[in-house]
């Protein structure tokens, strides 16, 4: 009976850290650094692991790269889902989506950078599991924005002449480009406002 309850224990034992926590310092030292300038010494520092809590969690430093940019997109996503709640005309919906990204490219967050772009410039050409996450989640963003803008063309709220998939493009190609401009904070104070122009490409 005692052995029972001790090997219960042992098999239902809590890891030694937060995942969660890790992970997110994880996301912020690679959109720092991106992932060939982040070594394993600096993620176990910035996560606050030891190398054999580290290594029982994960295989490698692409290991650690993948669950940091699934945990990253989920928790993007999350967000996006909390500003678009109340939006009602379609182009409300996309108005929102284009604030939310601008917003994430000013101050801290905006200097640290996108983890998923940082992705997209280092590894898509070398590994093809990260290209295919990057591939899915851009188009996923271009395939809701163009049902945004068909949304706003049938409630009125977006002009009826323009094309959804490529203005839904003209839109996403705004999204990651004000991530990129944001990470030196030089052109902070027009990032908002660009917003605002590239909405005009609806009316």
């Amino acid at each position: 009976m005692n052995s029972e309850r001790n090997s219960h224990r042992s098999v239902g034992r809590p890891r030694e850290f937060d995942m969660t926590q890790a992970l997110d310092a994880a996301i912020r030292i690679f959109s720092e650094r991106g992932y060939h300038g982040t070594s394993i010494a600096e993620l176990k520092a910035e996560m606050g692991l030891t190398a054999g809590s580290l290594y029982k969690a994960f295989q490698d430093k692409r290991d650690i790269f993948v669950a940091a940019y699934d945990r990253y997109k989920q928790v993007r996503a999350d967000l996006l889902e909390q500003a678009l709640s109340s939006a009602s005309t379609g182009r409300e919906k996309v108005a929102r989506v284009v604030s939310f990204y601008a917003m994430s490219a000013c101050g801290e967050t905006g200097r640290r950078g996108c983890l998923a772009i940082g992705a997209a410039v280092e590894l898509v050409l070398s590994d093809a599991e990260i290209a295919a996450k990057v591939a899915g989640h851009n188009r996923k963003l271009v395939t809701r924005l163009e049902g945004f803008i068909r949304d706003g063309q049938l409630d009125g709220s977006i002009r009826h002449d323009a094309d959804p998939a490529s203005t839904a493009l003209a839109l996403f190609s705004y999204l990651q480009g004000v991530r990129i401009a944001g990470k030196t904070g030089e052109l902070e104070n027009q990032l908002l406002p660009s917003g605002e122009a590239i909405l005009r490409i609806l009316d």
